[in-house]
């Protein structure tokens, strides 16, 4: 996927839960890419935020540490 429609996609996530009551839109962000976005975009997302990319809305940030993690497979 084109890191500009991942950066996209995440600011949605983000503009979505900031709508929302409560003070859970962080914990819903990361929620939500753990558990719909598959592995090889989280991974991308991740190195996205590693290298430093810009664009992405700072709650996206805030919710990387939460996302679930992906596996690295045995070598």
């Amino acid at each position: 996927m084109s890191p500009e429609k991942l950066v996209y996609m995440a600011n949605q996530i983000a503009t979505f839960f900031k709508s929302q009551p409560g003070d859970g839109a962080i914990d819903g962000v990361a929620q939500h890419i753990s558990d719909f976005w598959e592995p090889r975009m989280r991974a991308q997302l991740f190195d996205l935020i590693a290298q430093g990319r810009g664009g992405f809305d700072p709650m996206v940030i805030k919710a990387a540490p939460l996302i679930r993690k992906v596996k690295q497979p045995a070598s």
